[in-house]
């Protein structure tokens, strides 16, 4: 049965299909950027969720003498699936090829970026409160020449003490107590009430910082978005809470005194736990320190069988 509206489109004129181009010639990329779209994700317990994205995609305009691509069939293909089916690789590749094939004769390629937040629960650290944290998410795959890619791009924060902070901490508090017990044996509970009085003379510095993560992924594998999240907050010790009481806040001092970290620290710790992943075939890291000490960040890269 035909619809009036393609009755009604077989009638209007189509401008971009029938005329000549002004300058002919291919061109290497031509699509829609920041594209507003559901898309459903797998949460850390194997529920699909539905977040809001941004959906950039593009083919490539292998036709010489066309003037245009058919936007709206990338859209209407974008919009059906990305609604109705979860984030996978099997699925990202039937997506690529359909988007492929509604411009056969005229693209050759085909990619596709995925901006999302993912929400993930998290547990406080000690007591039985739980809260929830998003993550900034990036999928991207592409298709060419038969060969499908997958890349997958998120962000953490964490806390970072800086090492050399603490150490010059730790010796002003053991001035102060040189000075306070000069020529003096102080007793065990003099010592226990100097450390909660004036025990700590000074107190190092840390800041919120954010680890970047890119990475490519080995073909055969789902999307291991969580498990990636996890094994990058693993590595760290030290990513920011969500809901916490006075005893969650204490358990996070601990592991900031046991986790002291510059930036170089932070992306060695990271790359450690991706080169021990089999599914991952290549990665860029970034860490960034958004200091509390200087106006500026203190940053490191690395990365590994990643394209500059």
């Amino acid at each position: 049965m035909t619809r009036a509206s393609d009755s009604m489109s077989d009638k209007l004129p189509d401008v971009a299909g029938a005329a000549e181009p002004v300058a002919g010639g291919a061109l290497d990329w031509v699509g829609m950027d920041g594209i507003d779209l559901p898309v459903r994700y797998a949460g850390a317990d194997a529920t699909v969720l539905t977040a809001p994205a941004r959906v950039d995609v593009a083919v490539d305009l292998a036709d010489a003498g066309a003037r245009g691509i058919h936007m709206s069939r990338l859209y209407v293909l974008l919009e059906q699936t990305l609604a109705a089916q979860a984030l996978t690789p099997s699925a990202l590749c039937s997506l690529l090829h359909a988007l492929l094939d509604s411009h056969a004769g005229l693209s050759s390629r085909v990619r596709l970026r995925i901006e999302y937040r993912h929400l993930l629960k998290r547990p406080a650290l000690v007591s039985a409160n739980a809260g929830w944290k998003s993550y900034p998410v990036v999928i991207e795959a592409s298709l060419a020449d038969g060969r499908f890619a997958l890349q997958v791009t998120c962000e953490v924060q964490y806390s970072s003490t800086c090492p050399a902070s603490l150490a010059l901490s730790r010796q002003a508090n053991q001035q102060r107590f040189d000075e306070d017990f000069a020529g003096a044996a102080p007793s065990q509970h003099a010592v226990h009430a100097w450390l909660g009085d004036r025990g700590m003379a000074a107190t190092p510095h840390a800041q919120r910082s954010t680890a970047r993560v890119r990475v490519k992924l080995a073909q055969g594998f789902d999307l291991p978005v969580v498990e990636l999240i996890n094994a990058i907050e693993g590595a760290l010790a030290t990513p920011v809470q969500t809901a916490v009481k006075r005893e969650d806040e204490q358990a996070f001092a601990v592991l900031n005194a046991e986790n002291p970290m510059f930036c170089e620290d932070a992306a060695r710790r990271i790359r450690g736990a991706l080169d021990a992943d089999k599914r991952i075939a290549g990665y860029h890291i970034r860490a960034a320190h958004h200091e509390s000490l200087h106006a500026h960040d203190a940053v490191a890269e690395v990365s590994r069988n990643f394209p500059g």
